[in-house]
């Protein structure tokens, strides 16, 4: 039997609530467009890991869509200097308005910590907002050595996730 390698961090599933201290931790919330039926198109991209393919970082999933145990490995970086950073699927929201997973980082990955990748629907008003929610730290000496670079990029990446998701069905 395959012996499945452990989380890198303690706190796992904390992106479902509150974000745990010791870490640089941030959410980016935006309205990505109207109505029930982007919701749920826009959910179901983020399980088949749109976000991610969006964005050229995606390498390979263990499931075609996201389920709780699933292997993820993204590529982090630009050419010669990229790295490959597995990471494993925590959980999966299937929510009324909430739609999404999140994934937690493996040895392996140059940061430690937690990623929620989501779309969610506010009834009231029938907007639908992407939805990236993060804690992480560097685990890497190449990582702590870009120290604040690191984060900045980190943010401007999580922007890219969710302007990588469709805006209408």
């Amino acid at each position: 039997m395959e012996q499945t390698p452990p989380f890198t961090y303690p706190e796992v599933g904390a992106t479902r609530g509150v974000l745990p201290e010791g870490y640089h931790r941030f959410r980016l919330r935006r309205p990505i467009g109207q109505g029930r039926a982007l919701f749920e198109y826009a959910g179901a991209e983020i399980l088949a890991y749109r976000m991610q393919k969006g964005t050229g970082i995606f390498r390979h999933a263990g499931t075609p869509t996201a389920e709780p145990g699933s292997a993820v490995t993204v590529r982090l970086g630009v050419g010669p200097l990229g790295i490959t950073a597995p990471c494993r699927v925590v959980y999966v929201l299937d929510e009324p308005d909430r739609r999404g997973f999140a994934y937690g980082t493996l040895p392996g990955h140059p940061e430690i910590g937690e990623e929620l990748f989501a779309v969610e629907y506010d009834p009231a008003d029938d907007t639908v907002y992407g939805l990236v929610t993060a804690f992480a730290r560097n685990a890497a000496w190449y990582a702590r050595l870009g120290g604040p670079v690191v984060e900045l990029v980190q943010r401007f990446v999580a922007g890219r996730y969710i302007a990588a998701l469709p805006t209408s069905v």
